[in-house]
């Protein structure tokens, strides 16, 4: 007599691996969402920051945003994965009525995090903006954690590669929509914070209030002990490879995109020698998404009917460690605008791909956040490791031609080192 297994039918639907295709309304509602938070990331790297930071410090602008911004990606490289593990375990009631375990976090990471940035546009000091800045870090993370887990706790796996363009494409439009907004709709550095701030809680706060969220009954949630809580955050690599090969491999890129673009605006103006860098790095940004948005989600849909990953994201590698290539043989504003179509393109082809062949390499359902905050690491480590690596680079090896050779050469690596999974065609 054969027995059947009852446990996958006994998942509650916050466990079970999705199996109806989302709707384009969720689609365009977790685009949004993704906008705002990734407005409230970028905007103030690529500008606001810069602009602050040069105000308070202008004979060591360099050292003061990679201290201030390394200090924001530490913040994050904790806050990510320990706000995941947090939301996996969230079983929230109020008036009889159960709420599932994500959309708390959402709506509390963009309430707390605008709020951040209002204060942090107020601060004079370096220690007083790294505090914003971490303060802020530390609330948009926990946001991200819960809206990155809404892909493998809502998506099937057939429809991710697709559904990861459209959520990859927002990393890119992000920077261009908050740099047009605070450079040509509101005046002024403080303005600027203010404006990022109120559209991250008008694009965030209709995903998390419109759309379903199920519910983990209190029978399935993981005991809160946080010693055990902190050693989850380590997954072993000899009985997860595949999960360990997907970080490293995404560490290695974001390392390199972190070394191409931490400088690009001080690149702009003194390696290009451009007349107008705030203008040009508006340029730049608008190719850089335009070749995202046009790669993003077809290769998503294409990677999806074929059913293989690791190829498209091999072919992006390859993209963009060409683009960096071309601005370390000839930093001139022409070989910068080539390398900005070629780079967005490449990278919207990574994004997307590589976003849903990590969802299939989760070790289990019952930590989908957390496993993704810890893949998140991988995205914000570079952050810190960045500037250690970009300053020396820039001031004492070489200059901005050798840290993009570097760029290059760590992307390309990283890419090719995705053969290495086993269980993704």
């Amino acid at each position: 007599m054969t027995t059947v297994d009852p446990t996958p039918a006994a998942l509650p639907a916050a466990l079970a691996e999705p199996a109806v295709p989302v709707r384009r309304s969720w689609i365009a509602l977790i685009f949004a969402a993704n906008l705002g938070v990734w407005m409230a990331f970028f905007t103030p790297i690529q500008v606001l920051l810069p602009q602050q930071i040069e105000r308070i410090a202008p004979g060591d602008k360099e050292a003061m945003l990679a201290v201030v911004t390394g200090l924001g990606a530490l913040a994050a490289v904790l806050a990510n994965p320990l706000a995941g593990a947090l939301s996996d375990r969230t079983v929230l009631r109020l008036a009889n009525r159960h709420f599932g375990r994500r959309h708390v976090w959402t709506a509390s990471g963009a309430v707390l995090g605008a709020l951040a940035l209002v204060l942090l546009a107020r601060q004079d000091t370096i220690a007083g903006v790294a505090v914003g800045w971490v303060a802020a870090q530390v609330c948009f993370n926990a946001m991200l954690a819960s809206l990155t887990a809404a892909i493998p706790d809502r998506v099937p796996v057939a429809q991710r590669g697709g559904v990861s363009g459209w959520v990859g494409i927002p990393q890119a439009l992000g920077l261009v929509v908050g740099a047009v907004l605070v450079t040509a709709v509101v005046a002024g550095n403080a303005a600027g914070y203010a404006a990022i701030a109120l559209a991250v809680l008008l694009l965030s706060l209709p995903f998390a209030l419109l759309t379903e969220d199920d519910p983990l009954p209190r029978e399935h949630r993981p005991a809160l002990r946080w010693r055990a809580l902190l050693a989850s955050m380590w997954v072993s690599p000899r009985r997860h490879p595949d999960f360990a090969w997907a970080w490293f491999t995404r560490f290695l890129v974001q390392t390199g995109n972190a070394l191409g673009t931490l400088y690009l605006l001080y690149f702009l103006t003194d390696g290009v020698r451009v007349a107008d860098p705030e203008g040009a790095l508006l340029v730049l940004i608008l190719l850089y998404t335009l070749g995202m948005m046009l790669t993003a989600v077809v290769s998503g849909r294409l990677s999806d009917r074929s059913g293989r990953r690791k190829v498209f994201v091999i072919v992006s590698g390859l993209i963009m460690a060409v683009a960096a290539a071309l601005l370390a043989a000839a930093p001139t504003w022409p070989m910068a605008v080539t390398a900005a179509l070629l780079l967005g393109a490449g990278y919207g082809v990574y994004l997307a791909v590589d976003a849903a062949l990590i969802t299939q390499v989760l070790p289990a359902a019952t930590d989908r956040a957390k496993d993704l905050g810890v893949i998140n690491i991988a995205n914000s480590a570079p952050q810190v490791l960045g500037p250690a690596l970009s300053a020396p680079i820039v001031v004492h090896l070489g200059g901005y031609p050798t840290l993009y050779a570097v760029t290059a050469a760590v992307t390309l690596l990283g890419s090719a080192l995705v053969l290495k999974i086993k269980a993704v065609p």
